[in-house]
Parts: C-alpha cells; structure tokens; sequence
C-alpha cells in the first residue's frame, strides 16, 4: 500500500508534516519503538510509529532520523499524546532526509494504526491471512476477557491449519492455538525457548527450525517496542533477548514461500502490539514499587512507608481483607565487557521467574510490582497474610524460583551474561521493608558467589557461614585453598591416595571415626593413616576445631 492511502483514512487521524512529495512510496510493514536505535529491528520499507519517549532534546532527532532514513524506513508517525505537537527539531530533521512525517491524533491508539497497516499489506501479499486480520479488531477492543494473542492462534489453527503457541523467554506458555492444539508439555516448551534463545545469540536468522522428539517446530521472535540499549547507544542483542516472547509453529518452515513466511512476520507483528498493551498494564504496579521502594532507601518514617503500601495492596491483591506480609527480590543481569544496563531486562525477568511457572496465559503477574535501576531490578511480591496448616514458612524459596527456568535462560545468557538473584524472609509491616531490601542484597551476593549462570541463594543461608565467602578476595580465596590443599592433590595426582574424598568425608561425620570408616567402606586403622597423612603433610590437626574448620571453609572455597 502506498503512504497516500494512510493519509487519505479519516480513521487513523494522520496529519502530513513533511514529505508531500514523497507519498507514492510503497509500504511493506509496520514498527513501533521508542527505542533510540531500532536499526535492527528494521528490514525496509515499514511504517515506524514513536511515541517520542527516545527524544530527551532537540539534538536526539537529527541521529534518530537518520538511523530510520539508512535502514530504509519510508515514512514516521509520531505520536501527539506524549508531547502535545510534534517538536520542530524533528520536522526539520525529516525534512533534511526527505522522510514523510505524520503527526498521529492523541485519540488514535497505535494499534489502530498497526492493524490497518497490516491487513492492507497482508492482503496484498496473500489472502490466507485476510481472515486474522480482519478479526483482530476484537483481540484489540475488547479487553483481556475476549482478546489476547489466542484469538490470533486460534485462526491460524482454524484457518491455515497450523498448530501454533506464544511462548516466554522462560519458556512458559502464555497462549495457544486453542483446541485445535496439543498442550506442550513444560519440557518442550523450555526446550523451544532454550534453542530460540541459543539461536537469537549466536546471530542465525529467523525462523529457527527445532525438531523435538520426532517434532519440528519453527520459532518466529515476537519482539516487542521497548528495549535497553548500552550507555553509548548501540545495538545490542542483549538488551532484548531475554525479554522478548517467541511465536512456536509446529511445521517446518524452511519449505514455505516467502508469502506464506510475510504471513507468519505479519501475525508476530500482531502478537507483539498486544505484548506491548499488556506490558504498558504493568505500569501502575511498576510505579507503585518503584514509589514504595525509594520511600525505603532514603529512610522515611515507616508510618509514611505503611500508607504507601495500603495504596498497593488494593492493586496487587484485589479483595484481600488484611494487610499482607511481603518480601523482597532482588535480581541482577550482568553481562561481559558491555557497558549495557541490565536493569530493564532484569525487570522484565523477575515478572516472569515470580509466576508459577506451570501458570498459562500473559497476565498471572498481575500481582507483583517490580522497578529497576541500572543493573538491578527489585520485586515487591504480597503474600496473603493466612497461616499455613502445617506452621510452615510461607513465601518463595530461592532454588525453586530457577527449576523451570534454568536452562532456557542460561542459553540466553550464553558465554558473557549472568543472573543472579536473592529472596528476603517474608516481612509483617513497613518497618521490616528496610531490611528486607538489605537482606535480599545480602542473599543476591552469596548467589553471585557461586558457580553457573543462573543463581539464587535466600534468606536462610544467610545465618550460615556462606555469608561470609562472597566478601572474601579472589587472590585471598585461591591463597588459602592452595595453601591447605594443593599438598592433597599432589600427593592423590602422584599415590591415588584419596586424600581429597577421605578429608570431606571426615568432615561430613563431624570427625567420627566409625562411621566415616563405614561411609568410604575403610578399616579404622586404613582412615587413621589416611588422616595422619593429611595432617603430615598441611602440618594440621584435625583433632583441632579450627583446623577442622579452616579445612571445611577451604573445601566449601575451592
């Protein structure tokens, strides 16, 4: 379709700013962003639609436009609810590229726009898809009872008879192709997501073909308009890839014709502008934490905390009669030599670790506000202040919070990133937030301690000796276990002693001669001159308490 016929549609409240001579230009798509840099979401020739949020002066159009203007954009609509008129400087600046600019009615939604724009497009291309578009006004207008990425799904069950889901970066199941789809069991789905994300970072194009017990699946990314990008402005992969949701097609899509893929692009588009109104509902409960927890980091009076959090409560758990307890979680997405923030993508990762990870559908996060700041981003879960039956703790325990979602985000993470992640006790009143905040920082750091790419440790370890490792040196760390073991290993590298597994299993028994002998299936008198020997050669005494724990600490080190 060409840009005159989006002027001459009284519905889409376009306003022509610049570019009269250019409204023969042909259109292929449509983006949204408010991203600085979107290059690398652009293939040429779409429609990009700003809301402005990018703009933080006058001299940020000239770059912005000439991003668009190299990746072959043909024509910006900006949007008026934000800034009122649309500013001057970037008049001038489409003007100097020769790129049509549109002013965009506050009362006209971008989605409005968005669903127009695809289903011209889409039908010029091919008419299988004529069916989704035209119905997606009600995914659009009626609200989250009668819309959502199904009603899509549902039609390219019906209609291209294509089983089809909308999966999370974590892997869970947020829509599907309704009945006329298997449910995929929570293995595949972490699958699909792993080889998405695997794919995503090592630069292959899309669509990613998986075959999965016997299954092949093609996975389309669904990206959405916001992202972080690094402090100097570049592209990244890693400021979205662990936030953005995957569309699963049970075909394979490496014979399809370009038409039937231009299909498949134009229903991500649809699933994504829908991700976007999902995801700009989250604002409120995002607010509300972030207000919540600026009041707590700079010391106000817990009576003032306590009124801040009886405004979220409401919000977080809607007919809850008591106030309830809440706890803290704090998570961090830290990646090598990058100057890339990880706050928003830690943000968007905590929504998603904190639902029950065998929940379906995009809105089981309702309940819980989380904001970030540079590399960190908190979460202020509620829980229903109820005893438990068996006097039990409530709250989330920290490895649980990663069974699920483990390896999907590792893959994301791949060789340069890592998450880590610490959970507070549950707290019964605002004079508790304070600490909890601490105590989930605390716990955040004894995960960054340990080994792997997705860590979390909890309040628990934090009585334990465990508190302590994370604040020791590197160089200090390597020193003190060399010092006591590296005799060992030598000595079981040259003899095949066991030196290393005989000293852990003492250890274990708590020193008990008799029933580390039963454990490693030894006479006494065979452990005797094993523990002799250690002490020989490290000149301790395992009879000691502080030699036994300088030994326990430099195993737990090592």
């Amino acid at each position: 379709m060409r840009l005159r016929a989006l002027l001459d549609t009284d519905a889409l409240g376009l306003r022509l700013l610049g570019g009269e001579d250019e409204l023969d230009r042909s259109v292929r798509g449509v983006m949204t962003t408010d991203l600085r840099d979107p290059s690398r979401y652009l293939s040429g020739g779409e429609l990009v639609l700003t809301g402005l949020a990018w703009r933080r002066g006058p001299d940020d159009s000239e770059p912005f436009v000439r991003i668009l203007q190299s990746a072959g954009v043909v024509a910006l609509a900006a949007g008026e609810a934000e800034l009122g008129d649309v500013p001057e400087d970037l008049v001038q600046a489409c003007a100097r590229h020769r790129l049509p600019l549109f002013a965009v009615n506050e009362s006209v939604a971008f989605a409005t726009i968005t669903e127009h724009v695809v289903r011209q497009v889409s039908g010029e291309r091919a008419g299988d898809l004529a069916a989704v578009v035209d119905r997606h006004r009600r995914l659009m207008t009626s609200g989250p009872a009668g819309g959502g990425p199904d009603v899509v799904l549902d039609l390219l069950g019906s209609d291209l008879d294509l089983n089809a889901w909308v999966l999370s970066p974590a892997g869970r199941a947020i829509a599907g192709a309704g009945a006329a789809a298997p449910e995929l069991p929570a293995s595949v789905c972490a699958r699909l997501a792993a080889e998405h994300l695997s794919a995503t970072r090592a630069g292959r194009r899309a669509p990613h073909r998986v075959t999965i017990d016997g299954t092949t699946y093609s996975l389309f990314p669904i990206r959405g308009g916001r992202g972080a990008v690094g402090a100097s402005g570049g592209r990244d992969v890693r400021a979205t890839v662990l936030s953005d949701w995957l569309l699963a097609v049970e075909a394979d899509a490496g014979d399809w014709p370009d038409e039937r893929l231009d299909l498949l692009q134009g229903v991500t588009q649809l699933i994504s502008v829908e991700r976007d109104r999902r995801d700009a509902a989250r604002t409120v409960r995002r607010r509300l934490a972030q207000e919540v927890l600026e009041l707590v980091q700079t010391g106000a009076a817990p009576a003032e905390i306590a009124a801040r959090l009886r405004v979220a409560a409401p919000v977080l758990l809607p007919g809850l009669g008591t106030a309830p307890h809440w706890q803290v979680v704090v998570a961090r997405v830290e990646w090598q030599d990058s100057d890339l923030e990880g706050g928003q993508v830690a943000q968007s990762l905590l929504e998603e670790i904190l639902v029950d990870p065998l929940s379906a559908g995009p809105e089981p996060s309702d309940r819980i506000a989380v904001a970030h700041s540079g590399d960190e981003a908190i979460a202020l879960v509620p829980l229903p202040a109820v005893p438990t039956d068996d006097g039990a703790e409530q709250g989330l325990i920290a490895d649980a919070l990663l069974t699920a979602v483990r390896d999907p985000l590792s893959a994301g993470l791949a060789d340069d990133g890592r998450l880590t992640i610490g959970v507070s006790a549950a707290v019964h009143s605002a004079e508790g937030l304070r600490g909890a905040l601490e105590e989930a920082r605390h716990a955040r750091r004894v995960a960054a301690a340990r080994t792997g790419l997705v860590c979390a440790a909890g309040h628990q370890e934090l009585a334990s000796h465990v508190l302590l490792l994370p604040f020791v040196p590197d160089d200090v760390r390597r020193a003190f276990t060399a010092r006591l073991l590296d005799p060992l290993r030598e000595y079981d590298r040259k003899h095949r002693a066991e030196l290393i597994p005989t000293l852990e299993a003492f250890l274990d028994c708590d020193g008990s001669w008799t029933r580390c002998a039963s454990r490693l299936h030894l006479h006494v008198n065979t452990l005797r001159y094993r523990v002799g020997r250690i002490e020989q050669l490290t000149n301790r005494d395992l009879s000691r308490l502080e030699d036994k724990l300088d030994f326990f600490l430099a195993l737990r080190m090592s």
